[in-house]
Parts: C-alpha cells; structure tokens; sequence
C-alpha cells in the first residue's frame, strides 16, 4: 500500500492558508488599535458614528487639544510623573528582586525553602486585599500624593512574582559555575557580580519589560495614591479627563490614549531583543580570569 505523497503544489498551498488564517487573526486583534488611532485623527460628530478605519477629515488639532491637559495640568506632565514611578519601579524590582532571587536559588541559609514558601504564597493574595492596611500604613508615614507608596515597595522585592521568575531561570544554570567560582576563592557577592548578573541579562530584561509595562498600564494604585491632578500618571490623568469632559469630545481624549501607549511599545521594541539572548559560559571563564588576574 503506497502512500499519498505530497507535491510542492500542495504544500504552497497550505503555506497560503495558514498566512491567511494568521493575517485575518491578527487583524481582528489589531482593529481596536487601529480604531483608537483612527478615532484619534476624527471630528467629533465622526467619532460617534465611525467604525472604519480611515477618517473622513484628519483633525491633528486634537493631538494639540489633549495636550493641553485639564485644570492647566498638561498631559506632559502626567507622562512625567508615570516616568518617575515606572523609572523607580524597574530599578527596584531588577535589582532587590534578582538579589533576592540569587539568595533563594544559590545560598544555603536555615529555613530557606520555608521562607521561599512564604514569598510563594504571597502571590495568592489579591492586591486589592492588601490596598486597605497598604492605604492606612501610607497615610501614616505621610507618603500619601506622592509617588513613594509606588516605589517604595519595589525596593523591598515585593513583587514576588518575578522573585519566582529569576529563581526558575538560576535554577537552570548549571551549579558547576558556582563550584567553579568557589574554587578560584570568590565570595557569595563576587560570585552574584562575576558569574550570576552576566548570564541574568534574559531574566533581567523579561523583569524590566514586564514591570515597565505593568506600571506604566497601572490605574488603580496610582488613582487612590495620587488623587490630586498634578500628581496624577497618564492612566490616570487619561480617566480625570474623561470625566471632565472628554467623553463629549473623544478625539482629544483618544489621541492622549494613542500617546500613553507609545512609550509601552517604544520599550518593547527596544529590549524585546535581549529576551532571545542566551547564557555565554564563555563570558562568564572571562570574568573569573580577570578577577583571578586583579588578586
């Protein structure tokens, strides 16, 4: 009994359907991107009725109009203060988080495995549990209407979800580079800095980008924390504007919506490449020799 064989017609063929299946996909899920900018580049009247994707007039002026903001606090001020607090909480979770990652993923300490159960279970609490006794501590310290009750916590590797993230990724490096380390005399801090921090880049970038974009999207914290118009962040300062009276004119608000997502995409595009990169033993033996030649 012979089998069918498949002939190169065939195979084009399929190659054809599956890109058309996967463009027709993609496109359902592009379309309320692409209607947001649309939308953003319509008249008012347009707005209310336009569901295709091409504007019948170009309005660039609502760019100008939503730039300007509300109560005089300009939109560019609420990308400042999003900046400040996605800044602050990359930096806090890359750093206290990969430190915190390392001790449970390399060091031997009493109770270890407990004290990482604890930093598990943490994750099983919703936020808005913990938003209460978070809100009444703030107020006490007087952190409150400033970006602190924002940043703080990530610098004391609160997010123990990407704690879970950097241990799962040491874990697969293999423990004869710490032997390795260990023998030429390194110390636990040489061997995070000379060997564990060089082959961390993809954990390290996956942290950032995802913390980033996460920050930067956060609307609730930021509402309740920074209730005034200055200090408000571009999600939020994109609800206050809509409720003072950007709904009656959605081209300006949609063209600061198309604005806060630039920064998001803009910083995926830039470290999305680091995502692939691989582990370099051979950048971690250099390391070691030259920190064998400084001693």
């Amino acid at each position: 009994m012979s089998l069918p064989v498949a002939t190169p017609g065939t195979g084009r063929l399929a190659r054809a359907a599956t890109v058309t299946v996967l463009v027709v996909v993609l496109l359902v899920l592009a379309y309320p991107l692409l209607w947001i900018l649309a939308s953003s580049l319509r008249s008012a009247g347009e707005t209310a009725t336009g569901m295709s994707l091409w504007p019948q007039e170009f309005t660039w002026s609502n760019y100008a109009a939503g730039w300007s903001g509300i109560n005089g606090v300009g939109f560019g001020r609420f990308f400042l203060n999003s900046t400040v607090v996605a800044v602050g909480a990359v930096t806090g979770n890359v750093v206290t988080c990969l430190l915190a990652a390392f001790a449970f993923a390399r060091l031997r300490f009493p109770l270890r495995r407990f004290w990482y159960a604890i930093v598990i279970g943490t994750l099983l609490l919703p936020q808005h549990v913990l938003m209460v006794p978070q809100y009444m501590i703030f107020r006490e310290l007087g952190w409150l209407n400033t970006p602190l009750p924002l940043i703080v916590p990530k610098l004391l590797a609160a997010d123990s979800f990407f704690i879970f993230l950097i241990v799962q990724f040491l874990r697969s490096l293999p423990e004869s580079y710490d032997e390795y380390a260990r023998a030429d005399g390194a110390s636990p801090w040489q061997l995070f800095r000379h060997v564990i921090l060089p082959l961390s880049r993809p954990a390290i970038t996956a942290t950032a980008i995802l913390t980033f974009i996460w920050t930067w999207n956060d609307f609730f914290p930021q509402l309740v924390y920074l209730p005034m118009v200055e200090d408000s962040t571009a999600p939020s300062g994109l609800h206050q504007y809509a409720v003072a009276g950007g709904l009656s004119a959605p081209g300006p608000m949609f063209a600061m919506a198309v604005l806060s997502l630039l920064p998001v995409l803009l910083f995926f595009v830039a470290f999305q490449r680091h995502l692939t990169s691989s582990a370099a033993p051979g950048r971690m033996a250099a390391n070691l020799s030259r920190q064998r030649a400084r001693r």
